[in-house]
């Protein structure tokens, strides 16, 4: 069972959940950008949610089925369509074997996002290192021979689990949506749920932000932030409408930890979001940190795009996270339930 790409588009790679645990050691974790929209993928095939998926970027990828099989596709609506027909999105869908799927590029009009996963019954069959499949491009380690995907690669698929084949089974039994090259169900996953609000980002004060003069804690608040051309996997560099933040003074600082969502001021007052692909420390002052439950909302924003920051508590962050993990968990009883049961 196998997948081949016809076209990489700008940036195909295959991506997990991540490369946890080697941060002491310099190794980033790495794995999609957003990861809701991985898991969320892989448990609509019946796959575990660290399953490795491809991660389409922005436009242009094409794919060839070379088996019959299950996938999903989540995150971004990058206009997906198979055999020219569209491909639903957030719900299984049966593809059948010599299909063809593309990514036409961004559905601007329903501002949904940059970045696009498919996850395939079985999963994304690359070697495991140091416990994960992604790919850390610049030091091409992981995923397929440690860079972006190319025309000709030929990707393997695991073989897929019992909840794949039984979901495989009931999706063909019912037939409720079906097209030449496809068929899938009528229910799906709404992802209003998961990516709630538009471009407000919510986040926490970092052990500097008073290390900003008042004039900067207040901008820092109030201001929009523009995602610049040059932001990439590894952070998004933000230019404010008003201008660069201030600090207090010069100040000098050990490197120490950084984590993804960690925002991170460099002299030029204009800050650095650090994302997936980060680096493992950092020396700039650490003024706030994104709540984990938004990083999803933060992976689909593009190059271009503005966004706002709103302060919480480190009490409403966990609150959130909490609420995410709580529709996670309904989610993933639900299609169990599709799967064994049919209900």
């Amino acid at each position: 069972m196998s997948i081949r790409v016809i076209k990489p588009g700008l940036l195909t790679t295959i991506q997990d959940l991540g490369r946890w645990g080697y941060q002491k050691y310099g190794v980033p974790v790495s794995g999609a950008m957003d990861k809701d929209a991985v898991r969320i993928a892989n448990m609509l095939v019946g796959n575990e949610e660290a399953d490795a998926v491809l991660e389409v970027t922005l436009s242009g990828a094409e794919f060839r089925m070379e088996h019959t099989g299950l996938i999903a596709v989540c995150g971004g609506n990058l206009r997906p369509v198979i055999d020219d027909m569209p491909l639903p999105m957030w719900r299984p869908v049966i593809v059948n074997e010599g299909s063809r799927i593309k990514f036409r590029g961004p559905d601007y009009s329903s501002k949904r996002g940059c970045r696009a996963y498919i996850a395939f019954a079985g999963g994304i069959d690359v070697p495991v290192l140091m416990g994960s499949r992604s790919t850390y491009i610049r030091s091409e380690l992981g995923g397929y021979s440690g860079r972006m995907l190319q025309a000709g690669d030929v990707l393997s698929v695991l073989k897929p689990g019992e909840c794949s084949r039984l979901l495989e089974q009931r999706i063909a039994e019912e037939r409720r949506v079906k097209h030449i090259g496809y068929v899938t169900t009528a229910w799906y996953v709404d992802p209003s749920g998961f990516y709630p609000r538009e471009n407000v980002i919510r986040v926490m004060e970092g052990s500097h932000f008073s290390w900003m003069t008042a004039r900067g804690q207040q901008s820092f608040v109030y201001q929009k932030y523009r995602i610049e051309p040059s932001s990439d996997r590894m952070g998004y560099r933000l230019r404010g409408t008003e201008g660069p933040l201030e600090l207090t003074g010069e100040i000098e600082l050990l490197s120490e930890g950084v984590t993804e969502g960690t925002i991170q001021l460099p002299p030029s007052g204009e800050p650095i979001l650090l994302l997936a692909d980060r680096q493992t420390t950092g020396g700039y002052p650490r003024i706030a940190h994104v709540a984990s439950a938004d990083l999803a909302l933060l992976a689909q924003l593009p190059p271009g795009a503005q966004l706002s920051f709103h302060l919480i508590s480190v009490q409403e962050a966990e609150r959130l996270l909490i609420m995410k993990e709580t529709q996670m968990n309904q989610l993933r009883h639900s299609i169990k339930l599709k799967a064994f049961l049919g209900n």
